[in-house]
């Protein structure tokens, strides 16, 4: 039975991709920041354990228990787990960057450095890492986000490379808009570092609170997260995995405009978006 660690398994990508690889015959390792979301997968029949990206304890923990139930191997990495931070790049603290990577690109990074070795062992192995339509653009009031997403695109792109003829395959899922629970589970880390009332964008942020409290319909050209998980079956099981696998008409649409456009056009355009 091949295997699979995956994080982020509460809600969204990470919870319909669980479900769906285990209806496939997949042995998967469904974990979440908290127990009692592990709780809830474990009764819907699932093997879950606890992973945090932000705690370098967990993330051994996790891959400590992932190998004593494999006796040692693990088939392939899901990389999903992540949040946003929403406001203007001038807004944004040094702590809000410091959290936000510390979860986005260095928890991706250590849990990924402690699968490899096991990867290596073996021969073979699958590394995806969910990135974004945002690892290829940047969009307004997503700076935060946009930089650990474009972090993670370089380093999954060197590791690429460097991890030729080992039969590690190193791949990006880039999707555009999901619904998920990002948007929801954002505000609290707005709140927590965004000083609205007194920044330069005070009535744009107006706006902004609207979009995160109030989303009363989807967003254009939205796809539900099992859209993701037809990619991930395909990045999974094909023999030749591409490096890349783009997911809704934005993430198309912004791979071929910023190959033909200007750079100045190309931030016309995304700036309307």
């Amino acid at each position: 039975m091949r295997s699979i660690l995956i994080t982020g398994c509460s809600s969204g990508i990470g919870y319909d991709a669980a479900h769906e690889l285990k209806a496939k015959g997949w042995r998967v390792f469904a974990t979440c920041r908290q127990e009692a979301d592990c709780e809830r997968l474990r009764g819907e029949g699932l093997e879950s354990f606890t992973l945090d990206y932000a705690d370098e304890k967990s993330i051994a923990a996790a891959v400590s228990e992932t190998l004593k139930r494999t006796d040692g191997m693990l088939d392939a990495l899901f990389n999903n787990g992540a949040f946003a931070c929403p406001g203007a790049v001038e807004d944004l603290p040094r702590d809000a960057l410091r959290e936000i990577f510390e979860t986005n690109l260095f928890g991706y990074h250590d849990l990924t450095r402690r699968i490899i070795p096991i990867m290596r062992a073996q021969g073979h192995g699958r590394i995806i890492n969910c990135s974004s339509v945002l690892g290829l653009v940047g969009a307004k009031w997503r700076g935060a986000y946009v930089a650990t997403k474009f972090a993670m695109e370089g380093l999954s792109d060197v590791m690429r490379i460097e991890m030729r003829k080992t039969g590690i395959h190193i791949i990006l899922i880039e999707p555009g808009p999901i619904n998920t629970l990002i948007r929801q589970n954002a505000v609290s880390h707005f709140e927590k570092w965004i000083d609205w009332k007194n920044s330069a964008h005070r009535a744009q942020y107006e706006q902004l609170r609207k979009r995160l409290y109030e989303k009363l319909r989807p967003d254009l050209f939205e796809l539900p997260a099992s859209a993701v998980t037809r990619v991930l079956v395909k990045a999974l099981e094909s023999p030749r995995p591409k490096a890349r696998y783009y997911v809704t008409v934005p993430t198309y649409l912004m791979s071929f405009l910023r190959r033909i456009l200007p750079i100045g056009l190309l931030d016309w355009v995304v700036s309307k978006g």
